[in-house]
């Protein structure tokens, strides 16, 4: 009995460890102090360190003030995506959302991504995006554009 019970856990530890799994740079996305109307675009950078691809199925905001933006195309293992979160900066005051990231990790299905700041009129002026952050930016965009254009084709395709 102790053996069976051994080899079910040896082999429920072999099954986690040999899956897909979702690893963030980061976790928390601080603006600091920004000016009403300001870019809320941010990215997080997700990798799969598994050895199975990793599906992201769905990103929740917290409210309706952010609104998110990724692919539920696989990510192989070793590779990263990008989950696009865009915040209303219209609204002045402090912040602080939860972004609800659910994927195929059997063991961490469900992360949470937050971003914080301050939205404030005497904030200072953000400095200029680097040209590696523009490559990366306008990467990303043109990304989110051919993921929206499919959704709406499977929307069509299903009326």
């Amino acid at each position: 009995m102790k053996k069976l019970i051994a080899g079910i856990a040896l082999f429920g530890t072999f099954a986690v460890a040999s899956a897909q799994s979702i690893t963030f740079d980061t976790t928390t996305f601080d603006y600091g102090a920004i000016k009403p109307g300001a870019d809320g675009t941010r990215f997080f950078n997700v990798t799969n360190t598994g050895d199975k691809p990793l599906i992201i199925s769905n990103v929740k905001p917290s409210c309706g003030c952010t609104t998110p933006e990724f692919s539920t195309d696989p990510i192989l293992p070793g590779k990263s995506a990008k989950i696009k979160v865009g915040y209303n900066t219209a609204n002045p005051g402090a912040f602080n959302k939860m972004i609800e990231v659910f994927s195929n990790d059997p063991v961490n299905s469900r992360s949470v991504i937050y971003i914080k700041g301050n939205v404030d009129a005497n904030a200072p002026e953000p400095k200029p995006l680097t040209p590696e952050e523009l490559k990366a930016k306008a990467k990303a965009e043109k990304k989110a554009a051919k993921i929206a254009a499919k959704e709406a084709k499977k929307v069509a395709a299903a009326k």
